[in-house]
């Protein structure tokens, strides 16, 4: 088998970390989650004091993005990558609701794209790849040997996203959960550059009603078709 690159997109909650994590285990490859790269700079805005309420200092933000280096330390313990920050291991911090509720205006400006996409597309330089976010079949890797664009409806993506929240022992509302869900698809689809689309050549994968092990399954024949 041919070494490629799986480009994973989709809408936010809608289990593309989750199965692109499985799959990279799986096959051998290096998972790469885009989403949490964007959460680490809402992060690094939201430590800067660059929020006013909901209001971005934007200018402020493209001034420092030169400081914001984000990559993964493999977890010896799960054999799962962390989100580091400029170093620190910022995993947990980076998926409660106060960096959800900011992350999609944050990944919607055009130099947070430009300097997000630059570092993703290092990490892809040898292949061997499993990246998932919503841009990474269109702009990130347009000739990825695989494409796939996730989907499933926002009520079933901001239920799933309650009990996992719920399960982390974090008190949370579902109709703001949904709410969130429906505003970052709305922001993700319409913002400047690089909107969420879907890939001419991309295969659609529709999981509303789909275990994990079947959309595992789905996804691992994908990619033994597509690197033969």
């Amino acid at each position: 088998m041919k070494k490629i690159i799986v480009a994973i997109d989709g809408h936010s909650s809608c289990g593309k970390s989750t199965m692109a994590k499985a799959l990279a285990k799986e096959i051998g490859y290096i998972y790469v989650d885009t989403g949490a790269m964007y959460r680490a700079v809402t992060l690094f805005a939201l430590r800067r004091g660059f929020f006013h309420g909901s209001d971005i200092d934007a200018p402020a933000l493209e001034a420092a993005m030169g400081e914001v280096r984000v990559n993964f330390q493999l977890d010896a313990a799960t054999g799962l990558p962390l989100v580091c920050l400029n170093g620190e291991v910022v995993e947990n911090e980076i998926r409660g609701m106060e960096v959800s509720s900011r992350v999609s205006p944050i990944a919607a400006l055009p130099f947070v794209r430009i300097a997000m996409t630059r570092q993703q597309q290092e990490m892809g330089r040898e292949k061997g790849i499993v990246m998932d976010g919503r841009d990474i079949g269109t702009a990130v890797f347009p000739n990825a040997e695989l494409k796939v664009f996730v989907t499933a409806s926002a009520e079933v993506r901001a239920r799933r996203r309650y009990d996992e929240l719920i399960a982390k022992g974090q008190q949370v509302d579902f109709n703001e959960i949904l709410k969130n869900v429906e505003e970052r698809d709305y922001i993700d689809s319409h913002r400047e550059l690089n909107p969420l689309r879907q890939a001419d050549d991309a295969l659609v994968l529709d999981n509303s009603t789909l275990t994990r092990e079947e959309q595992s399954q789905w996804l691992l024949d994908a990619f033994k078709h597509a690197s033969l």
